[in-house]
């Protein structure tokens, strides 16, 4: 019983890995004859981007009215950006620093890799001040709704959500309309998303066959470092918070209620199915029911340290592959920004739905065709991902608690979750 309900759960992901490993077979044995399947990977990756703009749109537009019509003003909401923001800051410096000594790509020969993907499009030749317009804004509306400007599409779905929210009872109108139009986006992605295996194997197949098995040790050594970093930020960096919480006495809490949400993330693969059992987990832990009501649903949709981490793998294995500079360089701050964009805008489907691969490829010039080699990254990180992301959430309704109640947040509110 037990094995069949892991088999559901895991039955797209082992899907999609068996997919993406008949294609790399294949891709081996036949070499460039392989690429008589590319047409199939092209449909697929195709059907995947007309749906891009509207799922950033929408998913953008209608989480910006929900948080506003929470009306979660003043110090909770400052204490929930801060966290988000600071924690993802974190995890994105610590990943990027550990890609600086353990590059994914070292030692493996990028020559026939770079010769046999699409070109790179740098923007070395524009002035710092021509690439910031470029990179958050476009000149004419029409040019928002391409998947070639997701940044700018980012800010104006923010602005027509804020806009919205503003708007009295002409707003829940359009409200309406975004939030029925979430759910439609939503279902036509998961309908598209049951071809992956076929779509991204044919398309895997014809990268292989082209690039040779070179790439494959860059996925393997992207999933080492991906292990590693799960084990430095679920045992170091949450027991650093934890700590700076409330002391011992928090840790102990911590760690004793922990275990069960974290074998639930493992099990389902899915932040969203976690939401109910880590709430009940964060009020164990002494965090008020409605800060741990508000930030854990509110972080599942936006706060994903996990996800974040991948991004920074991703833009270095790309980076890199093309000879750009992945060293302390000025490009750090704008690799790490990118990254919490990745993690913000990752959607709640299977492997994100692209949608921060498309991101990447978009603020750094890749062409679009590369999102299919960076959403290989997704799969096999998938797991690891989703207990930083689920955990994630509860460390940080916990530090929450510390900063909206002071140091004695534990004591003040366990006697009223127990009550409740």
């Amino acid at each position: 019983m037990l094995q069949m309900r892991i088999i559901k759960t895991y039955a797209f992901t082992i899907c999609l890995i068996i997919g993406i490993v008949i294609g790399g077979i294949c891709g081996i044995v036949f070499g460039e004859k392989a690429s008589v399947v590319k047409p199939i990977g092209d449909i697929f990756l195709n059907m995947m981007f007309v749906l891009i703009v509207p799922l950033v749109f929408l998913s953008i537009s209608t989480a910006i009215y929900n948080m506003k019509q929470m009306n979660m003003i003043g110090k909770v909401m400052f204490n929930i950006i801060l966290v988000f923001l600071g924690s993802a800051i974190i995890v994105a410096t610590t990943a990027y620093i550990l890609t600086i000594f353990y590059n994914p790509l070292n030692g493996v020969d990028k020559t026939m890799i770079m010769a046999n993907l699409p070109e790179y499009s740098s923007t070395a030749h524009l002035s710092s001040g021509d690439l910031f317009v470029k990179t958050f804004s476009v000149p004419d509306f029409l040019e928002l709704f391409t998947k070639a400007n997701l940044l700018p599409l980012i800010l104006f779905s923010a602005f027509f959500g804020l806009a919205t929210a503003y708007s009295g009872e002409h707003g829940k109108t359009v409200a309406q309309l975004l939030n029925s139009g979430m759910v439609v986006i939503l279902r036509m992605m998961k309908i598209i998303m049951y071809a992956a295996p076929i779509g991204l194997g044919c398309y895997f197949a014809d990268t292989i066959g082209k690039v040779g098995v070179q790439i494959l040790n860059g996925y393997a050594n992207a999933f080492a470092l991906y292990l590693v970093l799960t084990v430095i930020c679920y045992f170091g960096l949450n027991s650093l918070y934890i700590g700076l919480a409330g002391g011992a006495k928090s840790w102990r809490t911590f760690w004793r209620h922990i275990i069960t949400p974290s074998l639930t993330a493992i099990a389902t693969s899915s932040s969203a199915a976690c939401i109910p059992i880590n709430i009940e987990a964060s009020k164990k832990m002494g965090v008020p029911a409605n800060i741990a009501e508000t930030v854990i649903p509110l972080g599942t949709n936006m706060h994903k340290d996990g996800s974040v981490m991948g991004g920074i793998i991703k833009i270095v294995f790309l980076l890199t592959i093309f000879g750009q500079n992945t060293g302390f360089s000025g490009n750090v701050v704008f690799i790490i920004g990118v990254a919490l964009l990745v993690g913000a805008v990752m959607g709640a489907i299977p492997s994100g739905g692209m949608t921060g691969e498309l991101l990447i490829c978009s603020v750094f010039g890749f062409s679009p065709q590369l999102a299919g080699t960076l959403m290989v990254i997704s799969t096999i990180i998938d797991v690891p991902a989703t207990l930083l992301n689920s955990t994630g959430n509860i460390v940080s309704s916990v530090l929450v608690a510390r900063l909206t109640k002071g140091k004695e947040w534990m004591e003040d509110n366990k006697e009223e979750n127990d009550m409740l």
